[in-house]
């Protein structure tokens, strides 16, 4: 159902006293051609109901003729900030962005962070957010997460369907994503509630099954038969099975990039108001799936760029994939058993 000006005008206030937003900040609201109208404008309004200084910045699109969908997230080159430095510059003096266009995956939004500006993306359709809308134990159940990730070696996935992957941990940091930017600095998404990191260079090794029922992103579908990845020294060096696989494959392909097959980040989700199911209930070009990332207990792991935790691939390619029903095992105690998280 539609969600109400009122009501995601309150969201919008919950999420921005989480952040910490006070009286005489500047917040830049970050648009284009694709931000919901809704959305803008309750930020607007309730950014400066809570005293800030709001400015809007409105960015024309880009990599329209490269990418093969027009999910955000499907190509991930150069951004509107690319050789922008007026606009760099506008966003740098801010205390706070709000990300209604999406930079993730970008050197211009590391960059930014670097000065102490806090960004916080929000791109999915006003009755996702305030559905969502995170809290202060979301923070604390994710930060808890990553702790247990921090002082990890390793990780062992496996699942019925037959996923053994083996990743060694420790090259890269920890990463909380809970939905709200509280310290200077940071990057997260709202929604979102999940823990992730990155295996370290070219060590994670075994198998991954996708199974029926898992999803595809940015595809933004089900899968509808079994794709088995062959891991081998960091990357993805087989994808085999039916439709589904041949479809993955063609689409990688298509970006003519080895550095697309690498193992990305790794985690799982631990957020209990996401669903599994809710993607078939949207239009594909209306969401970019964050419920699907989210939600408790999957294995979510990514094919494509590591720099988000300082590492060197910056390839165009990004794939995530929720995983169900797996076993997650950090140095051989068990987080996630048959897609439960055990920290309850």
């Amino acid at each position: 159902m539609p969600v109400s000006d009122y009501q995601l005008i309150e969201s919008w206030k919950q999420v921005l006293s989480l952040s910490r937003v006070e009286a005489g900040q500047t917040v830049t609201i970050l648009t284009s051609a694709t931000t919901h109208p809704q959305t803008l404008s309750t930020a607007l309004i309730a950014a400066q109901s809570m005293g800030a200084i709001v400015n809007r910045l409105d960015l024309p699109p880009v990599n329209g003729e490269k990418a093969l969908s027009r999910d955000s997230l499907a190509y991930l080159g150069t951004t509107p900030l690319t050789g922008n430095r007026a606009a760099i510059a506008a966003l740098k003096e801010s205390d706070l962005v709000l990300d209604l266009m999406t930079l993730l995956f970008s050197p211009e939004q590391l960059d930014i962070l670097k000065t102490g500006t806090k960004i916080l993306l929000a791109v999915e359709p006003p009755e996702v957010l305030a559905r969502l809308v995170p809290s202060a134990a979301d923070r604390e159940r994710v930060l808890n997460a990553k702790a247990r990730i921090a002082g990890a070696k390793t990780m062992h996935v496996s699942s019925p369907e037959g996923t053994d992957l083996h990743c060694p941990l420790g090259e890269f940091e920890a990463i909380a994503e809970y939905g709200f930017v509280d310290e200077p600095g940071r990057w997260d998404h709202w929604p979102s509630g999940f823990v992730l990191t990155f295996p370290n260079e070219g060590g994670a090794h075994g198998r991954i099954v996708i199974d029926r029922g898992d999803i595809l992103l940015p595809q933004k579908r089900y899968a509808q038969d079994a794709i088995e990845l062959t891991v081998e020294n960091g990357f993805a060096t087989r994808i085999e099975g039916g439709v589904d696989a041949a479809l993955l494959r063609d689409y990688m392909e298509s970006f003519d990039d080895p550095e697309a097959y690498a193992i990305s980040h790794i985690g799982w989700g631990l957020q209990p108001r996401a669903r599994w199911s809710t993607l078939g209930l949207y239009d594909r070009e209306a969401t970019i799936g964050m419920d699907a990332r989210a939600y408790e207990g999957n294995f979510l792991f990514s094919l494509g760029p590591n720099n988000e935790a300082g590492g060197a691939r910056t390839t165009a390619c990004h794939i995530d994939i929720p995983l169900r029903n797996c076993t997650v095992s950090l140095d051989g105690e068990a987080v996630v058993r048959d897609g439960k998280v055990l920290d309850r």
